[in-house]
C-alpha cells in the first residue's frame, strides 16, 4: 500500500518542512539532483547526446535549471528553453547559477530528449500563452519526454487540460500525487517514480492498494473445509436480459465462494441451468426466506428499470441483513424512484455506479463528477451510509470514512459487461465473509488485474468480459505471489 496526496496536502507538507528549518532552496537543490539523475539515465537509454529543459518561471522551472546545471557539470550537453519574464525567488537563483545556453524563443529543430519543467502541481485552469506554446512544442517535437513532478497541463484531479504534456516518464517529488493516479494522469504521466527529497509525507492521504494488500484476502485454504465454509451468494434478475446476470454468475464462481445461486424468470431458468451447471438456478418470484438467508446478494444486472425492481430493492434494504450489491438497473431505479431507503438500510450496501449512473444518483453533471471524483464519492458514501465504487479507469472506493484509489485496470475493460463481472466478483467475495468496503477494494483490484492479463493475450480491442472472467484465477494467483 502507498498513499497519494492532493495539492493542498502537498503544499502544506512543503510549508511545514520549511517551517521546521530547512530552506526551500535546499529542497529545490535536492529535487534538481534527483531530476538530473533521472534525465541522465534516460539520455543513456535513448542514446541522446543532449537534453533540452523546457522551464517555466516557478519552482518547477527551478528544478529544471538546477538539473541542467548539474548535468552540464558532469559533461553532458544541455540547453534550456525559457520564455518566462517573471520568476520565483528560488527559480531566479537557480537560473543565475546555470551557465549554459538559455533559448528565448521556441527552436525549430528536434531533440531526442526533452525535460518538461513548465508547470508544477496545483494547476486549476487551462494553460495559456507561453505555457501553452511550450507544451505544444514538447508534444510535437517527437522527443522522449521526462516530466518533473507532474506533466504540465495535468490538473490536481487527474484531468488533462488542453494542452497537456504527454510524458514517457514522470519523476514526482517527495510522494505520489493524486494527479498521477487518477483519470488522464495514468495515460499522460508514463512511467512514474518518486524522488525522496527529505520532505515528510503529508497527513491523511488517499490509500492505493497493491498486490500484498489484496493477497491477504485470498489465504491458502486449509483442507478440512467444505462448500458451506465459503458462503452463499445470490444473484437476482427479474428481467429478460439474462446475459448480464450470466456474466456475473460466471465471475462469482471464480471468486472463491461456496455456493452461487442465480434466480431468473421462469422462462429462462431451464436454459441457464444447462448452460451453468455449477450454479444453483431457480425461478425468481420475489423475496423469500432463502434469499434473505444468503451471505450476499447482488441485484440489478439486466433487471430492467421499473417500479417492481425498486420495490424489491426497498424490500431488501428493509429486511435483508447480509451484504447487498446494487448495480446497473438497481441504481437507475433508485435514481428514478427515490434514494431515502438507503439511509435506513438494515444491511451493508455496495453501489457500483459509473460516472453517468453517479450523475443520475447525485444530480450532478458528469463533468462535475470527474472534476471532483474523490471528495464526491466520499460525501455520497457518508450521506447514505454505503460503500461506493465510482467506476472509471482508476476506480474510487469509499465508505465515507476510508477511501482507496484502485491501481489496476486497462482500456480493454471499457466494454459492456465488465461491470457485471465486477458485481459477480463482489457478491462472491462478500459471501466469503469479507466486509463491504474491503470486498469493494479487493474485487476492483482483481477485475483490473484480470483485464490486464486478458489484454496481454487478446489486445485492448479484442478482449471480452468472458476473456476477463477466465483470467480471474490467474489474477488471484498473481497477487499471492
Amino acid at each position: 500500500m502507498f498513499f497519494s496526496y492532493d495539492y493542498k496536502q502537498s503544499h502544506e507538507a512543503d510549508r511545514r518542512a520549511v517551517m521546521q528549518g530547512t530552506p526551500a532552496r535546499v529542497f529545490m537543490e535536492r529535487a534538481g539532483l534527483a531530476l538530473a539523475d533521472t534525465v541522465e539515465a534516460a539520455m543513456n537509454a535513448v542514446e541522446a547526446d543532449e537534453a533540452l529543459f523546457v522551464c517555466g518561471g516557478g519552482n518547477n522551472g527551478g528544478d529544471g535549471f538546477i538539473a541542467a546545471r548539474l548535468l552540464a557539470e558532469r559533461g553532458r550537453a544541455t540547453q534550456i528553453l525559457c520564455l518566462a519574464e517573471k520568476f520565483s525567488s528560488d527559480c531566479a537563483r537557480a537560473k543565475i547559477r546555470y551557465k549554459g545556453e538559455v533559448l528565448g524563443r521556441i527552436p525549430r529543430r528536434r531533440y531526442a530528449l526533452v525535460v518538461d519543467c513548465v508547470l508544477g502541481t496545483g494547476l486549476s485552469r487551462t494553460p495559456e500563452g507561453d505555457a501553452a506554446a511550450l507544451i505544444a512544442f514538447i508534444n510535437s517535437n517527437g522527443a522522449y519526454v521526462v516530466s518533473c513532478d507532474v506533466p504540465s497541463g495535468l490538473s490536481d484531479n487527474g484531468i488533462a487540460l488542453t494542452p497537456c504534456v504527454r510524458a514517457d516518464e514522470t519523476l514526482t517529488m517527495g510522494y505520489m500525487k493524486n494527479a498521477l493516479t487518477l483519470a488522464d494522469g495514468v495515460d499522460v504521466a508514463g512511467r512514474v517514480s518518486i524522488a525522496d527529497i527529505g520532505i515528510s509525507t503529508p497527513d491523511k492521504g488517499t490509500r492505493v492498494w497493491e498486490d500484498e494488500d489484496v493477497a491477504t484476502y485470498f489465504p491458502y485454504k486449509r483442507s478440512n473445509v467444505n462448500k458451506g465454509t465459503f458462503g452463499k451468494a445470490y444473484l437476482l434478475s427479474g428481467g429478460t436480459r439474462i446475459g448480464a446476470v450470466t456474466l456475473s454468475a460466471r465471475a462469482c464462481l471464480r471468486s472463491g465462494c461456496g455456493y452461487t445461486f442465480v434466480c431468473v424468470p421462469e422462462a429462462y431458468a431451464a436454459q441457464l441451468g444447462v448452460a451453468m451447471p455449477s450454479c444453483v438456478v431457480g425461478d425468481f418470484h420475489g423475496l423469500n426466506a432463502e434469499i434473505l438467508s444468503a451471505d450476499a446478494v447482488a441485484l440489478g444486472m439486466g433487471a430492467g428499470v421499473n417500479k417492481e425492481l425498486y420495490e424489491l430493492v426497498v424490500g431488501l434494504l428493509n429486511e435483508y441483513q447480509g451484504t447487498l450489491i446494487l448495480d446497473a438497473d438497481a441504481l437507475s431505479a433508485l435514481a428514478a424512484y427515490g434514494m431515502e431507503p438507503l439511509k435506513k438500510s438494515a444491511c451493508e450496501v455496495i453501489l457500483t455506479p459509473h460516472p453517468k449512473e453517479f450523475s443520475r444518483l447525485t444530480g450532478r453533471s458528469v463533468k462535475e463528477i470527474l472534476d471532483d471524483a474523490l471528495p464526491l464519492a466520499g460525501e455520497f458514501a457518508r450521506e447514505y451510509g454505503v460503500t461506493v465504487i465510482l467506476k472509471n479507469n482508476r476506480s474510487i472506493i469509499s465508505n465515507g470514512i476510508q477511501t482507496v484509489i484502485n491501481s489496476t485496470g486497462t482500456p480493454a475493460l471499457a466494454k459492456g459487461g465488465s461491470g457485471d463481472v465486477l458485481s459477480g466478483l463482489l457478491v462472491g467475495t462478500c459471501a466469503r465473509g469479507v466486509s463491504a468496503f474491503e470486498a469493494a477494494c479487493v474485487s476492483s483490484f482483481i477485475l483490473g488485474r484480470a483485464g490486464e492479463l486478458a489484454e496481454e493475450e487478446t489486445g485492448d480491442y479484442g478482449t471480452t468480459p468472458e476473456d476477463v472472467i477466465l483470467k480471474i484465477p490467474q489474477a488471484i494467483a498473481s497477487v499471492r505471489q
